[in-house]
Formats: structure tokens, C-alpha cells, sequence
């Protein structure tokens, strides 16, 4: 996916409906998802201008654009969390309801998405941040389906797909590559 497709992408999306927003900050063992803030926007430019953050998804953003484009506070909407770990931000987790996508049956879910930079990976942070957020969310619109996509090339993505849960709903070609939709089934309270 190319930066435009990306943007474009996250234009379709919509807030999570009747959600209070920001919620508290939610804590783990070891991080903090918080509403983003100021101190947030060097760790956003860096995230958004990563080559190997971007390896999947098109490629970086010019730094200079970020430079100019980034709001004062990047990141501030509705279903955005800052994952924090000792005060500084790692990587960004989004919750959004899919209005349009290549698969028709990913249409009124919501999407998890993630972002973390490079320094960040392989510690479990992702794993430990994505379970937080569908804890949450699992608490706010309880029954809730959960869907993600990612390149059936991005090998990390697909086995914390699996990890969190989801499962193979459809596969599709977006953006010049091979596309893997995983589907996250409601969670059912035991009887």
C-alpha cells in the first residue's frame, strides 16, 4: 500500500459509535495505551517515516512532509491509542469501524491496526498492546467481530494475527500484493 492508499484506507473508516473517548488509560505488565499527546509527535514523524515500519504497507512518508503535515498533537481521534512503555512512545494501536475495504464481509467490523517502531520489536510489546486494546474494546461494544488485514508476506503480522486470535476469513490482492483478512469472532461469556 503507497502513503495515499494508506490515507485514503484510514478515510474509511468511522469513529466506534457510542464509545467514550479517550478512556482512561489502560495498563499492562508492562506498557500504558494512552490518548495521544504533544510529547508524541517526533515518535509519530519516526513511525510514519520508517522504511521498515512501511516495508508492508508502501513504503515511508517523506520526513519533510511529516514535518509539515503532523498536527501539534498527531494521532487524536477516536479509537487511537499511544502505546507507551516507560513514558515513550513505541507504536500506536487504531480501532476503526470499516466502512468500505477490498473485502466486502471486513464492512461494518472493526479493523485493528498497529504500528511500532523498530526498536520496539520483538519484545511481545505488539502481542501485549493489540490483546489490551480488544480487551477493552471487548468491554465497551462487548460481542463485537474484529477484523485485520495484512500481506500474506508479512510473516510477523500473520502469527500475531493467529496469536490474538483471528483467523483466515478471505484472501485478496490490494495494493500490488497478496492480502491476508483475518477474522476475530465475538467473545461469549461462558454459561
Amino acid at each position: 500500500m503507497i502513503a495515499t492508499e494508506a490515507a485514503d484506507w484510514l478515510a474509511d473508516m468511522n469513529d466506534l459509535g457510542p464509545v467514550a473517548w479517550p478512556p482512561a488509560p489502560i495498563k499492562t505488565e508492562r506498557l500504558v495505551l494512552r490518548e495521544p499527546e504533544v510529547r508524541d509527535r517526533a515518535a509519530f514523524i519516526e513511525l510514519h517515516a520508517s522504511p521498515e515500519v512501511h516495508t508492508y504497507l508502501g513504503g515511508p512518508r517523506p520526513r519533510d512532509e511529516l514535518e509539515g503535515e503532523m498536527p501539534e498533537v498527531p494521532g487524536r481521534r477516536s479509537g487511537s491509542f499511544v502505546v507507551d512503555l516507560d513514558g515513550v512512545m513505541i507504536g500506536q494501536i487504531l480501532l476503526r469501524r470499516v466502512t468500505e475495504h477490498a473485502c466486502p464481509s471486513a464492512v461494518g467490523k472493526v479493523d485493528l491496526g498497529y504500528l511500532f517502531l523498530p526498536q520496539a520489536w520483538g519484545f511481545g510489546y505488539a502481542a501485549e498492546a493489540c490483546a489490551a486494546a480488544l480487551g477493552w474494546l471487548e468491554d465497551v461494544l462487548p460481542g463485537e467481530p474484529v477484523v485485520l488485514a495484512t500481506q500474506t508476506a508479512n510473516v510477523r503480522s500473520m502469527r500475531l494475527a493467529a496469536k490474538l486470535g483471528f483467523t483466515e476469513a478471505q484472501r485478496f490482492r490490494a495494493w500490488d500484493a497478496d492480502q491476508w483478512l483475518g477474522l476475530r469472532a465475538p467473545v461469549t461469556p461462558s454459561s
